[in-house]
């Protein structure tokens, strides 16, 4: 029995496909790849197929989304464009910009999403008060994913501090355990950057550096100390991190191989399709020196212009995604959370009803921030160029003196 069986076509479904012979499928151009992300997807396609409605799939690998955009673009310049396609923060905003999206205001006005989506996630979702994509989720970057066995074997418990952390990576790397796992790819050291720099720059210096593009805070020694941080990051990571997946990172810590992964909530659908129970097998906490804070990205699916107004398909699948019982459904097995206010928590496990009671919290203290590293805090030129100045300190071209001083010229340069 699919998850979603009883979920029937909207009113707004209805009125919008008045007239259409026969749904068609709908083309879904997404980054969902791994064991845990395919599982989430799944629920999603079943519902689509109660309501006869055929899933063409068009996974593009590649965890923070680059290829798949690269291949996005091919396809619209060649007047192909997909019908959904996943997309995040700026990305959505420069195709929307373009013309490029469907006006998806009747479902939206017909099923209230305005008054259930945060305000945070419509920033990227309307444009010019249309809607112009369906928010799918909510996903904090700033979790750290631990090995409960392996830290009760060497007597480490979680770590509230900076101090406390690296303690912690000492012990284990004495205990001849891989402290950290991690894979070498831009867009994972810009994460773990992400929550570094959130807990040496703090909230107010976060929003200056990496939203405003404040020139000073981007230059100043509290940014130093985040390099001089993921430095000592890097010095706890195994020697073949360099393009490692990060599900493979997070299998590392799953198998017990390495103690900890600093990565986005979506690493727990791997542990849970991997039959690991939180607060048993396996430990989520904010990365020490966040815990009041939440930096997030939100999956969304942009609908394509199809040429007219929007498709019964388009609408159908807009429609299921934000339906609340697909909201829970999805996000159970996804790792995140509902991109709805009004979702109960009562099937999510441990982790994920402190995922929502700290997104809750983060959003009513106004220390809910979009992500750095997920496309969610400046336009992708500001992202990319960020990227590679992390990346090239990571690997040892900078010292944390010089990547202070080509952060600030690339991030000049790039807005």
């Amino acid at each position: 029995m699919t998850i979603m069986k009883s979920l029937k076509m909207t009113a707004a479904a209805v009125a919008l496909s008045a007239g259409a012979a026969q749904a068609a499928d709908v083309e879904v151009l997404h980054w969902w790849t791994s064991g845990g992300e395919a599982a989430a997807l799944n629920v999603l396609k079943q519902d689509l197929e109660g309501q006869g409605v055929g899933w063409t799939d068009m996974p593009v690998a590649g965890g923070g989304g680059e290829q798949a955009m690269t291949v996005l673009r091919a396809r619209v310049t060649a007047g192909n464009a997909p019908t959904a396609v996943q997309g995040l923060g700026f990305d959505i905003l420069d195709w929307a910009n373009q013309g490029a999206l469907a006006d998806l205001n009747a479902v939206a006005a017909q099923e209230g999403w305005d008054e259930v989506v945060p305000d945070a996630l419509k920033a990227f979702a309307k444009v010019d008060g249309k809607w112009v994509s369906a928010p799918v989720n909510v996903h904090s970057t700033n979790w750290v994913w631990a090995n409960k066995a392996v830290l009760d074997a060497n007597g480490i418990g979680v770590p509230g501090t900076w101090e406390e952390f690296t303690a912690a990576l000492e012990t284990l790397k004495a205990a001849g355990v891989t402290p950290i796992a991690h894979g070498g790819q831009a867009w994972q050291d810009a994460t773990v950057f992400d929550a570094v720099a959130m807990s040496v720059l703090g909230p107010d210096g976060y929003k200056a550096a990496f939203v405003d593009l404040d020139e000073d805070t981007l230059g100043s020694d509290a940014m130093k100390e985040a390099f001089d941080r993921m430095a000592v990051i890097r010095a706890n990571v195994d020697d073949n991190f360099s393009g490692r997946d990060w599900n493979l990172a997070t299998a590392m810590v799953i198998n017990g191989e390495a103690g900890f992964q600093m990565m986005g909530d979506w690493a727990k659908g791997e542990f849970l399709n991997a039959n690991k129970v939180p607060g048993e097998d396996f430990l989520c906490f904010r990365f020490p020196g966040t815990q009041d804070q939440v930096t997030f990205n939100a999956d969304q699916f942009m609908m394509f212009d199809q040429g007219g107004s929007v498709s019964d398909e388009q609408a159908k699948l807009a429609s299921a995604i934000l339906s609340p019982s697909f909201q829970s459904a999805f996000n159970v097995v996804k790792g995140s959370v509902p991109a709805r206010t009004d979702v109960s928590d009562a099937d999510f496990d441990a982790c994920g009803k402190q995922g929502m009671k700290d997104l809750a919290a983060a959003a009513a203290s106004g220390n809910l921030f979009g992500s750095m590293a997920h496309g969610h805090a400046a336009p992708a030129s500001v992202k990319n160029a960020v990227y590679d100045v992390v990346t090239a300190h990571f690997n040892g071209e900078y010292d944390s003196e010089t990547a202070v001083q080509e952060l600030v010229d690339a991030v000049s340069i790039a807005k």
